[in-house]
Formats: structure tokens, C-alpha cells, sequence
């Protein structure tokens, strides 16, 4: 019904979900020639992984954050908070359509629900380990398949730059916008 109302125009509707990448490659994201050995070198250091938080309105745009560690509750309230702004701005519904990750039912945020629908903006869980329900899980796929392939990165700054041109070459191939939010200093903790 979400996805008939959005098609008709009544509704946004957007697909949330994060996802995190490290320096190494992994060797099955990677390919090599035929009669050629499978050979990945990796860098000397590891370093730490980067989180990606996006919203996904299918063949429109893609917004997304990237944080160093994991995405806590501030940087999924910040991101709330905006996709909440905008939907009182346009005057139109948005559904947001996510899982049910401990920080998107953390007593913070379920605190914010009220006033997030006062302002236009609706929560859809998807039933427990339905991934496949969520089209954005395709885009991490292709992004780390496909952009990222083979790949190794010296520090988490080479890897946010690839990451931020990956998700661009992706929107540029699917025909949407992509918009990065930066969030505030206080948001990663």
C-alpha cells in the first residue's frame, strides 16, 4: 500500500538502513583474469570502519551520512530530524521504511516519534530479518560490488572519498540526486 500510494504521488516514502565498509577489501568483492591467480594486496594498516546511514526514495534521491565507527542514536536522530523538516516543509506525508535496529527503538527516539508525526514524518518497521524488503540493501551491495571492488585504502579518508564517488557514480547510473549531510561534531559519539 506504502509503495501504490507513493507511485500515485500521495506519499514519500523512503527506504532507511546503514551499512559499514573497512580499508581491506573483501577478496570475494574482487575479480581477476582468466589464467591470472586471484591477488589482493591489503594495506599495512587496517584502520577503523566507516558507517554509512542513507535514505533511499527509489529513482529520486539517495541522502546519506558517513561516520567514523559505528552510526549512534545522535547521528540516526540528526538524520530523522531533517527527513522531519522536510516532509513539515512540503506539507506532504513521508514513511520512512526501516528495520528494527536497537537505536531506531531506543527510548530517545521512540520519545521523538510524536513529534515527528506531528510534523508529517511516519515510521515503517519491516518485519524481523526481512533485509530483502528494503531496496537499499541492493545499493550497499552494488556499492561495495561494484564501485569499491578490489579496492584498498591507506586510511578511513581515502575510503570516505571513495565511498562519497561510489554513491555518486551509483546515483548518476540510476538516474537519482545524492545529497551527503555532514553532521554536527556531536552527533558520533
Amino acid at each position: 500500500m506504502l509503495e501504490l500510494s507513493a507511485a500515485c504521488g500521495e506519499i514519500d516514502l523512503k527506504y532507511m538502513d546503514e551499512s559499514g565498509f573497512c580499508a581491506w577489501s573483501e577478496p570475494s568483492y574482487s575479480y581477476y583474469f582468466r589464467g591470472e591467480q586471484k591477488r589482493l594486496e591489503q594495506s599495512k594498516r587496517r584502520g577503523r570502519r566507516l558507517s554509512i546511514i542513507g535514505f533511499l526514495q527509489p529513482l529520486i534521491s539517495f541522502v546519506y551520512g558517513l561516520v567514523i565507527g559505528g552510526v549512534s542514536r545522535k547521528s540516526y536522530i540528526q538524520m530523522m530530524e531533517i527527513e522531519a523538516l522536510e516532509a513539515q516543509k512540503s506539507g506532504r506525508i513521508r514513511v520512512i521504511v526501516q528495520d528494527n535496529g536497537p537505536i531506531h527503538r531506543c527510548k530517545e527516539v521512540t520519545q521523538l516519534w510524536s513529534k515527528w508525526e506531528d510534523m508529517g514524518l511516519y515510521i515503517f518497521f519491516l518485519p524481523k530479518y526481512c533485509s530483502e524488503m528494503n531496496p537499499i540493501e541492493l545499493e550497499w551491495q552494488h556499492l561495495k560490488k561494484d564501485e569499491l571492488a578490489s579496492k584498498t585504502f591507506e586510511d578511513e579518508l581515502d575510503l570516505a572519498y571513495a565511498v562519497i564517488n561510489g554513491v555518486q557514480t551509483r546515483g548518476e547510473k540510476r538516474n537519482y540526486s545524492t545529497q551527503r549531510v555532514k553532521f554536527n561534531s556531536n552527533s558520533s559519539t
